[in-house]
């Protein structure tokens, strides 16, 4: 059975973050459950997260709530073992709307960090506002 992969071990990291204002806009919110707050990535194409975890994991599915009208438009999913060079498992297409929105991942190989590539944003300068991150899977035996 899948179950969420971040636990308080995980580590996260973005490209960027509006004005650099951490306090208001950073990587934390995308966790914290709470619809008030969110990451805001600064302008430009090619926004990332990734997601380093406490041990490897098979990805079975990627859940990401955004705000509409700040959504990316072609995501990429990356992996790699915890020293290894990152490969592409796939690509998505999320919608435009502030819907939490679910993508099933097959075949996943077994990862220890995973990255998110935001390619583009429905936004005209980039910027991309996630409300809501989870990974779900199972820790590889």
């Amino acid at each position: 059975m899948a179950s969420s992969l971040i636990c308080c071990e995980t580590q996260s990291r973005v490209s960027s973050v509006l004005n650099r204002d951490v306090k208001q806009f950073g990587k934390k919110y995308m966790f914290d459950c709470n619809e008030e707050t969110c990451w805001n990535s600064d302008q430009g194409d090619f926004q990332w997260v990734i997601l380093e975890f406490p041990q490897p994991v098979k990805v079975s599915e990627v859940k990401v709530q955004f705000q509409g009208g700040f959504s990316g438009k072609t995501c990429r999913l990356e992996g790699c073992p915890k020293d290894g060079d990152f490969t592409m498992i796939g690509h998505f297409y999320p919608e435009d709307n502030n819907s939490l929105q679910i993508f099933p991942i097959q075949e996943a190989p077994e990862v220890q960090k995973l990255k998110i590539v935001f390619e583009n944003s429905t936004d005209f300068f980039g910027r991309i506002i996630v409300y809501s991150l989870d990974v779900l899977g199972e820790q590889a035996s």
